[in-house]
Parts: structure tokens; C-alpha cells; sequence
């Protein structure tokens, strides 16, 4: 039974690809320690103000753990965080001692809140636009459709998000303006509240997969097997959905996972135009007070979610497509 795992060519490449991640994600966590490492600022000298004297300024950061080798930092550090300890965060230095995990957690489910809110947007709308664009190909639709998601690609998030929050919340008022949310509201309000960031954030995905989508479905159309189905007499959505879909679906799912994992690393700009709640205000406002533990876990924590999640559309492709397994 095992011999069989082994040889299998899918579980060959999950164990092959887990084992890259946890190799990446350490290589990242190295970067992430060094770079903020080397960030100006001094957490303590910014927490005591100027007045404050060298040795209190000592007495602080030997409290907080500052004044150990870097080397050993890291290690407590990597090795807490492999057991799901992230530290403490400065800010409680003085006060009640705050994890970092407490702080993450609740900004964390926010986030992917709102990730999952746009992907069950983006996804079925990309996909149909994507579908319909191929069946369509070179019309005046296809030509709108391309047009429509370059000019979404183009455009900056900051931007989208001011001029939606212009348009449809000041000039119209559809829409709330910002997004704080909290855990006393209501699904509907909250639904609310989240429309123009799950808008902004979807421009950007629904651009990407319905331009892949097209594109897979497209390079597929020329294949005997289509133009039998053709010859046939087969319905062109029957063609494309029963035929075409299914074959393309290695290149679509890695670009949604791609996407998705984009949803929880890229959202900051978002999070920040909006005043959002999530993972990636939280991060800004670490590196605003130089809370480094925090902007460490969040870090780690993007790192982690974008490795995973490339893993998972390898791992899908394969699965949908066996002859990506071997190799040529």
C-alpha cells in the first residue's frame, strides 16, 4: 500500500511540492526577520519619547527582548511561530501583555471574510464572461469584453477604489463609504458595508480569469476532438462545456488560486482606502508603531497563504490534468 503512494504520481508531487514550500516558507521567513531587522526606528526610543533617559531606554528593550543577538531572536522566534506562537506583541510592553495571535486572529477571519465574499463574485462572473468571450471570438462583444478588462488591469487599486467611493457613495449614495465593521452588526450590514471593497477587489480578479478563461478555452478549440464534436452537430455552450471546460480546467484553476491567494496578500492597499478591519490595516498600523512582532506574524502569515494555495492549483492541475506529473 504504501509502494503504491509512493509510485503514485500525485501524492509524489504533493510530498515534492509540500516539502519546496516548507523549504520557501523558511527562506521567506529569513527575509522577513532580516528585513524588518534592519528598518529604522527604534520601538522603545519611540514608546519613551526623547526625554527618555539611555538606560531606561536599555531597561526597555532588555524587557522586550531587544537587546539579545539577532540569531537568537530568530530562532525563538521561527520556533515559536512552527507551534503556533507568534509572540507578544510591543504594544502591551507596559500593559497587559497582548499575544500576537489575539491581535491577528479576529483581523485574519475579517480578511478572509472578505476574500471569500469576492470570490464567490468574481468566480462565476469571470468564468462566464471568459466563456461566453470565447464562444464569441473577435465579435464586438469579445472586443468590449477585452477592452474592458485591460482597462481593469490598467488602473491601480487605490484609484478604482477612490473613484467607486466617489461615484457610488458620495455623488450616489448607494454605498457606505468606509467598511468598519464590527462583531455587534448584523450579515446584512456587514454585506453592506463590505460592497465597494468586494467591488474594487473584484475589477482586478474578474479581469485576470476571464482573460484566462478565454484564452484556455480558445486553445482548445482547434483540437480534433472539438471538431468532431462540432461536426456532429453538437451545440456550441454543450461544445464548450462538455468538451472544452473540462480539459481546460488546469490553467483556470491556477489562475483562481493565484487570485485567491492575492485576495489575502493584496488587499492591504484596499483594507487601508476603506479603513477595513483586516490582516493587512493591521500590518500597516504595526509598522506605523513599530510593533515588530505583529508585522512578523502578519508577514508570515501572507507567506504562508500564498505558498499554500499555489500548492493547492498544483495540485488541482494535476489532478485534472495527470500528464502534468510527468515531466518531459
Amino acid at each position: 500500500m504504501r509502494k503504491e503512494i509512493i509510485s503514485n504520481p500525485l501524492f509524489r508531487t504533493i510530498f515534492t511540492r509540500l516539502g519546496l514550500g516548507f523549504v520557501t516558507l523558511f527562506a521567506v521567513s529569513l527575509i522577513i526577520f532580516a528585513a524588518i531587522a534592519v528598518l529604522p526606528g527604534d520601538f522603545a526610543k519611540a514608546t519613551l519619547g526623547r526625554a527618555a533617559t539611555p538606560e531606561t531606554v536599555a531597561n526597555f528593550q532588555k524587557s522586550l527582548g531587544l537587546d539579545r543577538p539577532v540569531a537568537e531572536r530568530y530562532l525563538k522566534w521561527i520556533g515559536g511561530a512552527v507551534t503556533g506562537d507568534l509572540g507578544l506583541s510591543f504594544s502591551s510592553g507596559s500593559g497587559t501583555p497582548r499575544t500576537v495571535g489575539s491581535i491577528i486572529g479576529p483581523r485574519l477571519k475579517n480578511t478572509l471574510f472578505l476574500a471569500g465574499i469576492t470570490a464567490l463574485v468574481a468566480i462565476p462572473i469571470a468564468l462566464l464572461l471568459g466563456i461566453i468571450a470565447a464562444i464569441r471570438r473577435n465579435s464586438w462583444l469579445d472586443r468590449i469584453l477585452n477592452a474592458v478588462t485591460l482597462a481593469s488591469i490598467s488602473f491601480p487599486e487605490f484609484f478604482v477604489a477612490y473613484v467607486l467611493m466617489l461615484l457610488l457613495a458620495v455623488k450616489l449614495p448607494l454605498f457606505y463609504s468606509l467598511a468598519r465593521v464590527t462583531p455587534s452588526m448584523g450579515s446584512i450590514e456587514v454585506l453592506e458595508r463590505i460592497a465597494l471593497p468586494v467591488l474594487t477587489l473584484s475589477f482586478g480578479i474578474i479581469a485576470h480569469m476571464m482573460r484566462m478563461t478565454r484564452a484556455a478555452i480558445i486553445g482548445l478549440l482547434s483540437h480534433p476532438y472539438i471538431e468532431m464534436a462540432k461536426l456532429k452537430g453538437v451545440p456550441p455552450w454543450r461544445v464548450i462545456l462538455r468538451h472544452a471546460l473540462p480539459n481546460a480546467w488546469a490553467p483556470i484553476v491556477a489562475v483562481i488560486a493565484f487570485n485567491l491567494a492575492y485576495l489575502i496578500v493584496g488587499v492591504v492597499v484596499v483594507e487601508v482606502v476603506f479603513v477595513y478591519p483586516g490582516i493587512g490595516q493591521a500590518m500597516v498600523d504595526a509598522v506605523r508603531s513599530r510593533d515588530i512582532p505583529v508585522v512578523q506574524g502578519c508577514a508570515l502569515i501572507f507567506a504562508a497563504s500564498y505558498i499554500l494555495l499555489n500548492l493547492l492549483a498544483d495540485v488541482i492541475a494535476i489532478a485534472t490534468n495527470p500528464r502534468l506529473a510527468h515531466p518531459r
